[in-house]
């Protein structure tokens, strides 16, 4: 097997969701809060358009960046969105903003060129700049609140760095870029020519009133040298249709829609029209849905909040909480020393069938990450049984 294959680490969140899956499967009452997938159904809006689409006979190829309505609709939105004006044709449609986000890398990294990424940092970033055959640079932002440093960034620069990969906001943390840092990072993408690739996959799943901002919102010189990535999965819970994309300039998106033709050809049709349907006339059902995670949100929080031995900050966006567990460690629990995050959700599993993800697999061990993207009743009885866990350890 090939060098590239065997570098690959299998992704932490869906190893932690197939081991949970499988003890459910054998009877055992899981509770799972590993997988980064809303519980709620498609909207209406998607679905009516999906069948529309199949009884009009939509299973062919569609053009390979994705069917322009669909293209024309998310232009429209950004417009609306953000006060942005793009043409279909700086618009790349992808199975999933996944395939985006490697599409993208694909675009502008050499070999042996630098990406720098934010830690904690989702954890296929780290594997799809390898799998361009680029290198990542990271910056740590335990000690500030999840944020990084301007000047930790502008350190972390090289003869060798082409982009910045950002995310916001955060899976794993929840924490967003406030407007200032976006300018900083701006500012030091220009002064050292670098692309900043844009990763909003949760822009509409914000909390408290917090602004959520796009960089070209806000620096329109950023165009040029800004890729975002966007889709339908989180806020519209359309995890299994697979439609993701990206928004370039003119002479990158033809790039990546070439790259595109020799990976995967267009998206599935149907999946166009529904990602369509939900772009046009889902927007109440996302505000529903968004309501849903913030309550989720504020309860996950305050119940965390009377357990012992953790720390948390409370996520602006997004639907994940990381907590800080690294006063566990080292200690025991029912006579195993919990000597890493690994053994800690090894042993919550194991003990009270609850799963979570290691914050190893984002780059910051000492952590795990909870996904509260299910029923209020789940993160309850999943909240009594971690209680209960950390309350025996010593």
């Amino acid at each position: 097997m090939s060098q590239r294959v065997l570098r690959i680490k299998p992704s932490a969140t869906l190893a932690v969701d197939a081991k949970a899956k499988e003890l459910k499967r054998q009877g055992k009452n899981v509770i799972s809060f590993g997988s980064g997938e809303p519980d709620f159904t498609s909207p209406a809006g998607a679905m009516k358009y999906a069948e529309e689409a199949i009884k009009r006979g939509e299973t062919h190829y569609t053009p390979n960046p994705g069917i322009l309505e669909l293209r024309e609709e998310i232009c429209a939105y950004y417009g609306s969105r953000f006060g942005l004006t793009y043409e279909p044709s700086q618009v790349v449609v992808a199975s999933g903003a996944k395939p985006s986000i490697y599409e993208a890398l694909a675009a502008i990294v050499d070999p042996g060129d630098e990406v720098v990424l934010m830690a904690p940092t989702w954890v296929s970033y780290i594997e799809q700049v390898g799998l361009v055959d680029g290198k990542t640079v990271i910056v740590d932002t335990v000690n500030n609140g999840f944020m990084p440093k301007i000047e930790d960034i502008e350190k972390a620069l090289t003869a060798k760095t082409v982009a910045l990969l950002l995310n916001s906001p955060s899976n794993p943390s929840g924490m967003m870029f406030n407007e200032e840092m976006i300018r900083q990072v701006g500012k030091l993408a220009i002064e050292h020519d670098l692309w900043v690739i844009w990763d909003e996959i949760y822009e509409q799943l914000v909390y408290d009133g917090v602004q959520h901002y796009n960089p070209v919102q806000l620096m329109p010189e950023l165009k040029d040298r800004t890729i975002i990535i966007n889709g339908v999965s989180k806020a519209y819970a359309m995890t299994g249709w697979r439609i993701g994309y990206s928004i370039a300039p003119k002479e990158v998106a033809a790039k990546i829609s070439n790259f595109q033709s020799h990976l995967t050809s267009n998206p599935a049709a149907v999946s166009q029209w529904a990602a369509l349907g939900a772009m046009r006339e889902s927007g109440e059902d996302v505000i529903r849905m968004r309501r849903s995670f913030e309550q989720r949100r504020d309860l996950i929080c305050s119940l965390l909040a009377d357990m012992p031995h953790i720390e948390f900050p409370r996520p602006e966006g997004a639907f994940y909480v990381f907590v800080d567990i690294r006063k566990c460690l080292g200690k025991q629990y029912a006579g195993k020393v919990l000597i890493d995050d690994l053994a800690f959700c090894d042993q919550l599993l194991d003990s009270e069938l609850v799963a979570v993800v290691p914050g190893s697999a984002f780059l910051t061990p000492g952590y795990i990450r909870l996904s509260y993207a299910c029923s209020e009743e789940t993160i309850k009885e999943g909240m009594k049984r971690l209680k209960r866990f950390l309350e025996q350890i010593k």
